[in-house]
């Protein structure tokens, strides 16, 4: 499979600053897929891999002395081969079952600065939480499941791959109606790179639901290693509750019953350092940097992956596949998690939405994009463009954001008159290549 994330390895491989690399992610997302097949297929040197959770007693290595070239001898000893600095990649992969490893990536940066080194985990944060971290030491790339690009490319689907990788332009509607087609798989297969593969090699449907709910048993198996102060059925009660909210504002007392609203603060903020859920914080008054403008009492949510909202919906999947709207799936959250989930995969580091709360009304936009040098409002919506009222009101206040970008099933469409450009949906991975300006068709 193609991912993305190779050629940011290959920009950090090759840069004269770079220092020790750690992947960041959820669990089944490819992070040791990802570093395996750049050692193998896309770096001049040797791979060499340790996984400290099977590894355990390597563990003492990193215990008290952390000079870099003793550790380096004895991991050479460990692997019986040679690790050259400047040449071969150090890979520790499941960093988190050993803290110390993550303290000794400094002195690897301080010491041996011409020494590759990647260090991937899942539950790093939690191992973070009980150590002194070498900021400023230490590089950091968040891996997520495939977007729909790396799908396309797993499926074959090689000419789609390329029209989404142009950029939002118009299309003919043959075109169009095939590339909403592709879209449907994915929204139901999701990213997670099993599911996609089993997919890609048989067609089947049910063979990714089969891939689903092992890794979403899995991340249920992880529970008892968050915290002991949060039983496993209260996180699993607020994570599906979680996945019944994607669209709407989170709202504590809603996500679980029973428990107090500080115990289920923190169930979701377990999950969340788990990187199974992923925040939506509301922006009220729009400008750069978006965070500056965050509230830290509204927010919504989205999950790690579309699979995780179909595993926990329990909803039938034969009905919701065969659905003719796509966006009032889940009454509208299935579209709202895919293109939360593409921003991210695009290079967001974090989501926001643009919420004002009055007496007499509400506005609310759906998601707020960096692009270029300004933010764009983005909506996803299946109605008429006159129905886009909270849209027409961001852009009353904040006329710089125009033109504000409407998601839909529609094909490419621009509306001048009311600063407004209807975009596909299945470009929303891609509206960093968004001009304002149509680009030409395939």
């Amino acid at each position: 499979m193609k991912r993305l994330v190779t050629d940011q390895l290959g920009s950090w491989a090759r840069s004269e600053r770079r220092k020790p690399l750690l992947l960041r992610g959820a669990r089944q997302v490819g992070k040791t897929w990802a570093v395996t097949d750049f050692g193998a297929n896309h770096f001049d040197g040797r791979l060499r891999a340790l996984d400290l959770e099977k590894r355990r007693d390597l563990h003492p290595i990193f215990a008290d002395d952390l000079t870099a070239t003793r550790m380096l001898s004895q991991l050479e000893l460990a692997l019986d081969a040679r690790i050259e600095p400047g040449r071969d990649v150090l890979f520790l992969d499941e960093i988190q079952a050993c803290p110390r490893a993550l303290v000794a990536l400094r002195y690897f940066y301080e010491e041996l600065p011409e020494l590759h080194v990647i260090a991937a985990g899942s539950l790093i944060e939690f191992a973070l939480g009980r150590l002194s971290f070498p900021v400023g030491r230490v590089q950091f790339l968040n891996v997520y499941p495939m977007a729909f690009l790396e799908f396309l490319w797993a499926c074959s689907h090689d000419h789609a791959a390329e029209i989404v990788q142009r950029g939002p332009a118009p299309l003919d509607n043959v075109t169009h109606d095939l590339m909403l087609d592709r879209l449907r798989e994915y929204l139901f297969v999701g990213g997670l790179p099993e599911a996609v593969r089993l997919f890609s090699e048989s067609r089947l449907m049910r063979d990714a639901f089969l891939a689903q709910g092992e890794v979403l048993e899995a991340y249920r198996a992880d529970f008892g290693k968050y915290a002991p102060r949060v039983s496993r059925d209260t996180l699993d009660e607020v994570l599906t509750s979680v996945a019944g909210a994607v669209g709407s504002q989170i709202k504590f007392s809603n996500l679980a019953e029973g428990p107090t609203i500080p115990t289920i603060k923190n169930a979701f903020t377990l999950l969340e350092r788990a990187q199974v859920v992923h925040r939506v914080a509301a922006v009220k008054h729009v400008g750069l940097p978006l965070g500056a403008g965050t509230s830290s009492r509204r927010f919504k949510a989205i999950m790690v992956d579309l699979s995780l909202l179909h595993r926990l919906s329990q909803a039938p999947m034969d009905s919701a596949f065969a659905a003719s709207d796509l966006l009032g799936i889940y009454r509208g959250g299935l579209a709202e998690q895919f293109v939360g989930q593409e921003l991210l995969a695009a290079g967001d580091r974090e989501l926001h939405y643009w919420s004002r709360a009055a007496k007499s009304s509400t506005a609310e936009v759906d998601y707020l994009a960096s692009i270029h040098d300004r933010i764009a409002p983005v909506e996803v919506k299946s109605g008429a463009a006159g129905r886009l009222r909270s849209m027409h009101q961001l852009l009353l206040e904040h006329p710089e954001c125009a033109p504000g970008i409407v998601l839909s099933t529609r094909p490419y469409a621009q509306l001048p008159e009311q600063c407004l450009e209807f975009v596909p949906l299945y470009y929303a991975g891609f509206l960093g290549r968004f001009s304002g300006e149509p680009s030409a068709g395939p």
